[in-house]
């Protein structure tokens, strides 16, 4: 039964090449996935990257809303927001009990992100009644929604209300943007006077004159005046008047607003509120290949509010010319896209398509999916983080981890001599294999270095050094007890590979706490921690011990050079002990005379 076993420990241990080309394999198959991927240096947090740290406060008008489950919820949503427009390690949390901090890296898309973050307020599906794009303002084309997928989206600007479709599908437009503001009027009160409905006509023309004697009528008429007051009086181009418009309107009333078509600013008379953006169940961004229209939105409604959209698609439907055939998706009181409509769409499922980039749809669908918050909030404070001060904190923190290696490597060589040959590669494989590591959750899960998380890395430096330290001092026990190098190695491996594997998972254990209970920065300390625990596993089984057993194969080391860090009379080893033998008969000897 014994010769068995020791035949494959014996062969096991005469074939630890397959372990070290194991390892190899792994690194080179990573690094080229990292080069094929365009990923060659880990994504920077905001702290070393810069960006734009945003504090918003809820509305104290808001009261018992304002609580754990809200902000926890309005804290996703943000989350998902940004990601969405793939703003990698967008940093959201609570702080206190009414504010969100938000931390947006310096990127691509930072810019639009933190213009999203910062519209905070519910999404609704408003009519529009009129709009000052409609009535002769030069843009692109209008965008429409419909159920079968052909449609056109950008908010639209006609020549006039009697535009053509293929007009407005073409995004052709010859008036100028300075329509008559008393035409508008004309057209804001003809349609409030109609009943704000989306059927209502709101051109000139329209006959709706209040019935003499109506008390319903001239409130309606009294609130129409207001309104148009207010939609004459607006200026869109006006930053201040921009931030105020539409924004304190309730869901059941009409309201004015602004929104942007094609960089240029226009604004909209907008009817009750006919679909909550709660009732949107999904929207995605996705391009059509088939019918080559480019990017477009798709949306899915919840069961109730594909009721609602039908019904309102097909009351918008029943008028042929803009705007009141178009509703308006409204965010925070800012009309981020009007859609027309040609038919109405049942079934629960729209699309809104036309000139899109692929930003555009990506952040349209955002605010279709993320736009409903259980709260308001307001900006406190927007403060620009430079780059520059996390550079400077980052040089200071490599010198530290340089220092410490040297350190390390110092200690090594004096200490265990010879045996720093395979502790000092074991380190830069571990190092290598974090570097890549790091550089590839770039991309795949949103990983970004911060400062916490180069803490976290060189703090490892001590944890893999340690189980070198714990396997070299147990291979060393053994040649103090009078065994070769070959057979010290073998045993005391077993011995190693359990303190190493304890002492590993009470770091892990450790690192995952802090990351389950704590938030933002001190995470990244929390994942390179656990990140190069495991990988100081993967380098000591993989790595360090199959190096190790073919040194000990060598002369230098299986001798015990005085170098070698393995001499046994610097180790203070005891001499082999030797057995007396007794001998097998008496012993022969002088007789004693008085015997004889």
């Amino acid at each position: 039964m014994a010769a068995p076993k020791r035949g494959r420990s014996a062969s096991a241990q005469s074939k630890p090449g397959r372990s070290l080309a194991l390892i190899l394999i792994a690194i080179v198959a990573l690094t080229g996935g990292m080069f094929a991927s365009g990923h060659t240096t880990p994504r920077l947090g905001i702290d070393l990257a810069g960006g734009t740290s945003i504090t918003l406060q809820a509305k104290a008008d808001q009261g018992s809303a304002i609580n754990k489950a809200n902000m926890k919820t309005a804290v996703d949503i943000m989350n998902n927001r940004v990601n969405g427009l793939g703003v990698s390690e967008a940093e959201v949390q609570t702080q206190g009990t009414s504010n969100i901090i938000v931390n947006i890296p310096k990127g691509a898309n930072s810019e639009e992100a933190r213009q999203q973050v910062g519209t905070t307020a519910k999404l609704y599906f408003r009519p529009v009644l009129a709009s000052e794009a409609s009535a002769g303002a030069a843009s692109s084309a209008s965008p429409s929604a419909s159920s079968s997928g052909s449609s056109s989206a950008s908010p639209s600007a006609t020549p006039s209300s009697s535009a053509s479709a293929s007009q407005k599908a073409t995004g052709t437009s010859s008036a100028s943007p300075s329509s008559s503001a008393t035409s508008q009027g004309r057209a804001v009160t003809d349609a409030l006077k109609a009943g704000s409905t989306p059927s209502s006509s709101a051109s000139p023309s329209a006959s709706a004159s209040p019935s003499a004697g109506s008390s319903a009528s001239a409130s309606a008429s009294a609130a129409a005046s207001k309104l148009e007051a207010e939609y004459t009086a607006l200026d869109c181009n006006d930053k201040a008047q921009r931030a105020t418009a539409g924004k304190s309107a309730k869901p059941t009333d009409p309201t004015v607003a602004c929104g942007k078509i094609s960089g240029v600013w226009y604004k909209y008379v907008l009817g009750p509120a006919r679909v909550d953006g709660t009732e949107v169940k999904k929207a995605q961004a996705v391009f059509d290949t088939q019918t080559a229209a480019g990017w477009q939105v798709q949306m899915t409604f919840t069961g109730t509010g594909a009721k609602k959209f039908a019904d309102v698609t097909g009351e918008l439907a029943k008028n042929s010319q803009p705007p009141q055939n178009e509703f308006g998706i409204v965010l925070d009181g800012e009309v981020v896209s009007s859609p027309t409509v040609a038919q109405s769409i049942v079934g629960g499922q729209a699309e809104i398509s036309g000139s899109f980039t692929q930003t555009e749809a990506q952040s349209l669908a955002n605010v279709l999916s993320y736009g409903a918050l259980p709260l308001s909030f307001r900006e406190q404070s927007v403060t620009t983080v430079t780059a520059a001060l996390g550079g400077e904190q980052l040089h200071a923190g490599l010198i530290a981890g340089a220092i410490g290696l040297a350190l390390v490597v110092i200690y090594l060589l004096v200490f265990y001599r010879g045996l720093s040959v395979v502790a000092i590669p074991s380190l830069l494989v571990s190092a290598v294999l974090t570097y890549v590591i790091m550089a590839l959750l770039g991309p795949a899960i949103h990983f970004a270095l911060n400062l916490p998380a180069v803490c976290g890395a060189i703090v490892a430096i001590g944890i893999t050094a340690d189980s070198f330290i714990v396997f070299f001092e147990r291979i060393r026990d053994e040649i103090r007890e009078g065994r070769t190098l070959r057979p010290a190695v073998e045993r005391a491996w077993p011995r190693a590979r359990r303190t190493i594997l304890v002492s590993d998972f009470v770091s892990f254990l450790a690192a995952a706490v802090l990351f389950i209970v704590t938030v933002g920065k001190v995470q990244g300390f929390a994942f390179t921690l656990g990140l190069t625990t495991v990988l100081d596993v993967v380098v000591v089984f993989f790595f360090t011990k199959p190096l190790m057993t073919i040194l000990a194969r060598r002369k230098f080391f299986a001798n015990g050079h005085k170098w070698s860090g393995l001499d046994p009379k610097g180790l203070g080893a005891k001499p082999p002990l030797r057995r007396t033998r007794r001998p097998a008969g008496p012993v022969a000897g002088p007789v004693d005379p008085k015997e004889a």
